[in-house]
């Protein structure tokens, strides 16, 4: 796969390898406590029916710590991912950047995969991986990536949303220009603003151990998908 050559990964930090550690909780029951009260049973179930055919992940174990929390999680993280518009495939590439950004191998790990099977094509999520950030103004080798026009509006978008926070008018005009309606930009928004705060709460408290790894390379993540 020669477009994914090997270049510095400018928008990556990298992190020492060290020995493998413990997330910095322990990780909540997979199932109600038996002195739960009802409405933690209910929570438990709403989440399990989400994650169906797959048990409970490492997130949802850490974040069971609050059922309130754990379940309002659910209903907002679950709407972006099954009741949003915008194409899958955008938004999972926007998860990915934002994992970039804030070094969140899990999220990153999590994510790739579905970025490729929403039909990102692996030199457009490799991009996304190795691409400096275009918050500090450099967009020179975005312009020159393998990113669709739109890829790249999200992408700018999605830089400044994590990096700066302040969205520059042009950058937000960007997405109209290349056919995102309100209700996608929407979308978008809520979505990268909702995984800036997933990949801090993973980073912070390192569930799922990840933090001491490599977020995996997309030839690694094709070669799983064959």
């Amino acid at each position: 796969m020669h477009l994914l050559r090997r270049v510095s990964l400018k928008a990556v930090r990298s992190i020492p390898a060290t020995q493998s550690r413990a997330m910095r909780l322990p990780y909540a029951p997979s199932t109600p406590p038996a002195d739960a009260p009802a409405d933690t049973a209910d929570i438990y179930a709403r989440i399990a029916a989400r994650r169906n055919p797959r048990p409970l992940i490492p997130l949802d174990l850490s974040l069971l710590h609050s059922p309130p929390v754990a379940d309002g999680w659910n209903s907002f993280i679950g709407a972006i991912r099954s009741r949003t518009l915008v194409d899958s495939g955008v938004m999972e590439l926007a998860v990915c950047r934002v994992a970039v950004l804030n070094n969140a191998i899990y999220e990153w790990n999590a994510h790739a995969p579905l970025a490729l099977k929403g039909g990102i094509k692996p030199e457009q999520l490799h991009a996304a991986r190795i691409l400096p950030s275009t918050a500090e103004g450099d967009v020179a080798e975005l312009e020159k990536s393998a990113l669709t026009p739109q890829q790249r509006a999200v992408l700018r978008y999605t830089d400044q949303m994590t990096r700066t926070i302040t969205v520059q008018d042009d950058v937000f005009a960007e997405l109209k220009t290349v056919g995102y309606d309100d209700r996608e930009i929407v979308e978008l928004t809520t979505g990268i603003a909702g995984y800036n705060c997933v990949s801090r709460f993973l980073v912070a408290l390192d569930v799922g151990e990840n933090n001491d790894r490599e977020m995996k390379s997309v030839e690694e993540l094709v070669a799983a998908l064959q």
